[in-house]
């Protein structure tokens, strides 16, 4: 079974498009496409993959959801396409960004620019239907995207892993941190930032220096 999916990643990823609980997630993901509305576009599904090759991968950021409103998601956790309204939690990352490298708010939640740098955003599980949050969950999404950072963790070194909320922090588990480095905070939502979990982590300045610790180029965040 052939898997549209950027090149780089067939390697490491080659035994998962012929295990048993992918083939069953292909049908269902098929299945729902073709009788409800779902998000993302179905060539944008493995758009965080297009968008930061294996070998050019720096940093993870790991979401859980896709946006399910129309023209939101587009294949990259917490990014929207150009134009839409910026989701809140989206509005509070670049509150932090702002705060912490005094960048200017800017006017695109398009994340493909972070993307296009080697921030693989990586949603946990990566369709989803129109206006039912989580209605693509537990269909086998969770297994793929959990062998997706086990394959990072294996075979790179010093990748840096941005774990927010608890849902993104029990994907710890899957990280070698002997070779790598997980920042984590609360979750960018407004329930978690506003109690005092997500501003002021600094996140953003702390991966930029540590990449430039490894001789690599820091994000244009």
């Amino acid at each position: 079974m052939t898997v549209s999916i950027e090149e780089s990643w067939k390697k490491p990823l080659e035994h998962e498009f012929e295990e048993p609980y992918f083939k069953g997630l292909v049908k269902f993901v098929k299945e729902e496409y073709l009788h409800y509305t779902c998000y993302p576009p179905g060539k944008q599904i493995f758009a965080a993959f297009d968008h930061s090759p294996f070998e050019k991968t720096k940093v993870v950021i790991i979401g859980q959801d896709p946006y399910h409103g129309p023209n939101q998601a587009n294949g990259l956790c917490f990014s929207v396409t150009d134009g839409i309204q910026h989701p809140p939690s989206l509005i509070n990352i670049f509150k932090e960004i702002e705060a912490d490298l005094g960048k200017p708010y800017p006017k695109s939640g398009n994340l493909e620019r972070w993307a296009d740098q080697g921030v693989l955003l990586l949603n946990a599980t990566l369709t989803v239907r129109a206006h039912e949050a989580g209605s693509h969950q537990r269909k086998g999404w969770e297994t793929f995207t959990d062998n997706v950072i086990k394959a990072i963790s294996k075979e790179r070194e010093d990748i840096v892993f941005l774990l927010w909320g608890g849902y993104a922090k029990k994907k710890s588990k899957l990280i070698d941190v002997d070779k790598h480095h997980i920042l984590t905070s609360g979750h960018p939502s407004p329930l978690s930032a506003n109690r005092g979990y997500w501003f002021g982590n600094k996140h953003f300045s702390a991966t930029n220096t540590l990449l430039r610790k490894m001789g690599k180029t820091p994000i244009d965040w």
